[in-house]
C-alpha cells in the first residue's frame, strides 16, 4: 500500500495536480504548522495535528516538529500542514503534495504539503491520513492486492468520506512504513 506498488507505479510529480503520493525522502520526517497568513492553524487544530503525528512513532520514522522551518535547498522541511480549501474541489477533506521532487529517487519528495479543509475537518484522522500521503501510502484501490476504500488492512488510509474513520494507523500500514525506512 505503499508508492511503487503493482496498481500505482507512477513516479513522484510535482504540484496540487499530481495524482498519487511520494515517499518522504527519508526516515527522518520533519514537520511545520503555518503558524501565520491564510493557512495558519490554530490551537486545536495544532493539537490535533500532534497527535497524529505522535502515532508515527510506533514506525521506523524519527518524527519531530521543526520549529524553524527550511523551505529550500537540501534540508527542506519534510511536511509542512496548513488549513484551507484553496485547490480543493467541493467535498474534499485534505490533500497532499509534492513541492519539491528528489532528484535522485523517483517516488521520493524533498518537501510536501499538507492542507486539510477548516472548520473542524483537521481531526487527528485526517491529518494522520494525508501524512500517511506524504510517506508514500496509498487508498485501497492503487494498494497491492488492491483493496476497497473501506478495507480494514488499510487502517488510517481508509476513506474517512465513506467509511467508519479508523484512527490507528493499523498493523499493516506500520509494516509498510518500517518496510521503506
Amino acid at each position: 500500500m505503499i508508492i511503487p506498488t503493482g496498481t500505482a507505479n507512477v513516479t513522484c510529480a510535482q504540484g496540487q495536480d499530481a495524482l498519487l503520493s511520494c515517499q518522504t525522502d527519508n526516515s527522518a520526517l520533519t514537520y511545520y504548522m503555518d503558524s501565520g497568513g491564510e493557512y495558519e492553524l490554530e490551537a486545536p487544530d495544532r493539537a490535533d495535528v500532534q497527535t497524529a503525528m505522535s502515532q508515527y512513532n510506533a514506525t521506523d520514522l524519527s518524527v519531530s516538529y521543526d520549529a524553524s522551518p527550511t523551505f529550500s535547498g537540501s534540508a527542506e522541511t519534510d511536511v509542512v500542514y496548513q488549513e484551507g480549501s484553496t485547490g480543493m474541489s467541493a467535498g474534499t477533506i485534505g490533500m497532499t503534495w509534492c513541492n519539491d521532487p528528489s532528484d535522485n529517487y523517483a517516488y521520493r519528495c524533498d518537501q510536501q504539503y499538507v492542507r486539510i479543509r477548516g472548520n473542524g475537518n483537521i481531526t487527528p484522522i485526517s491529518a494522520g491520513h494525508e501524512t500517511g500521503h506524504a510517506v508514500g501510502l496509498l487508498h485501497g484501490p492503487f494498494a497491492y492486492p488492491s483493496q476497497t476504500v473501506c478495507a480494514s488492512v488499510m487502517g488510517i488510509m481508509r476513506s474517512a468520506a465513506t467509511c467508519s474513520d479508523s484512527a490507528a494507523l493499523g498493523s499493516t500500514v506500520i509494516a509498510n512504513i518500517n518496510a521503506i525506512y
